[in-house]
């Protein structure tokens, strides 16, 4: 199994201290975090995508190939590229050149993205959102692996005999997952391609994710990709680690309610017993994400959120540690039996 980190770059006030970092500040946090990542010995960093305050992640392939510069090994990931309201060819174009940069290192996750008002920025309407991002793949999918184009479709202009430059590396394309929070669209576009599917696995309770993930599965096998049990699943969620469970808590606790998402949010301690989040030592992280093998199956990927809600970079740099050093040597060991899935290519 593979295990990482995804950030999705908010730029929050610390609840503890009231500090507030700059933009500058944050962005260059970002190349910090996955260049320790990397010394960590994680194998993936992935940046999410936001056109709105409080974030500052709106130009992913700009952030991961300033990364690409400064590490030499860890998979760079988006988490998630907006398939909706970015221009298929732009994607197609930046992510090329990004794989030219960092040959083998280049995979996106692509969604729908949360945000409603989004969608008019770019000149689109957000009910238009699922058939977005079908079609909008639909077109990605081809221009990465047809020298020449002719297009038409709902959401944009013609292409009549047009080619994508650069072209993919060794004319292989990027690796794709799907990212999903809600969709049984999502689900089914992942399974038609047989590309990977990523379950957001935040804030939303756990067992919400298993219907989707089994669906992605048997359409998967039945698309003609291989055995259901080996669909290449990937699976979100969030850890804050001390060596002692109470002092974890303690510290996490205003972190939590100084998130956005969890601000409803009455009960840190609810939240954690139905959500992917952990909140404690370095056995109870590994013992919850491992009983998400019992829920989704076996499964590809593990990425972590380790930096939400105004935490600090060198607290942020801390979790990575803690997690590199304490958490993924055990479950590196206790998934290597029995591992399955198919190699996700482009």
């Amino acid at each position: 199994m593979e295990f990482g980190m995804l950030t999705i770059g908010d730029l929050l006030p610390d609840p503890r201290t009231g500090a507030r970092p700059s933009e500058n500040n944050r962005v260059r946090a970002l190349s910090a975090l996955a260049r320790r990542a990397e010394q960590a010995g994680l194998d993936v960093f992935a940046l999410g995508e936001h056109h709105n305050p409080p974030f500052v992640t709106s130009s992913g392939s700009t952030l991961l190939a300033y990364i690409a510069a400064v590490t030499s090994r860890i998979v760079l990931c988006t988490g998630s590229t907006l398939i909706t309201t970015n221009d298929p060819v732009r994607i197609a174009e930046e992510f090329a050149t990004l794989q030219h940069l960092a040959p083998g290192r280049v995979e996106l996750i692509l969604g729908r993205g949360n945000t409603e008002a989004v969608y008019p920025w770019f000149g689109k309407k957000a009910e238009d959102g699922v058939e977005l991002a079908a079609e909008n793949y639909a077109l990605l999918h081809r221009l990465w692996r047809e020298e020449e184009v002719d297009w038409d479709g709902r959401f944009r202009t013609p292409l009549r005999g047009f080619t994508s430059v650069p072209r993919p590396l060794d004319g292989s394309p990027p690796p794709v997952w799907h990212g999903c929070v809600r969709q049984t669209e999502t689900a089914e576009n992942a399974a038609r391609y047989g590309d990977g599917f990523f379950i957001s696995n935040l804030f939303i309770p756990m067992d919400h994710f298993e219907p989707l993930v089994e669906l992605y599965r048997r359409r998967y096998e039945e698309h003609g990709h291989g055995r259901a049990e080996d669909a290449v699943v990937g699976v979100g969620g969030q850890v804050f680690i001390r060596q002692r469970s109470q002092d974890a808590v303690e510290e996490f606790r205003p972190y939590f309610h100084n998130t956005p998402v969890y601000r409803e949010q009455t009960s840190l301690e609810r939240v954690v017993e139905t959500t992917a989040l952990s909140v404690g030592s370095p056995q109870q992280v590994i013992d919850k994400t491992l009983t998400f093998r019992e829920r989704y199956g076996d499964y590809r990927r593990q990425l972590f959120s380790l930096d939400l809600g105004g935490i600090p970079l060198d607290t942020a740099l801390e979790q990575v540690d803690l997690l590199g050093e304490h958490v993924l040597p055990v479950l590196r060991r206790e998934t290597a039996s029995g591992q399955t899935g198919a190699k996700l290519v482009g």
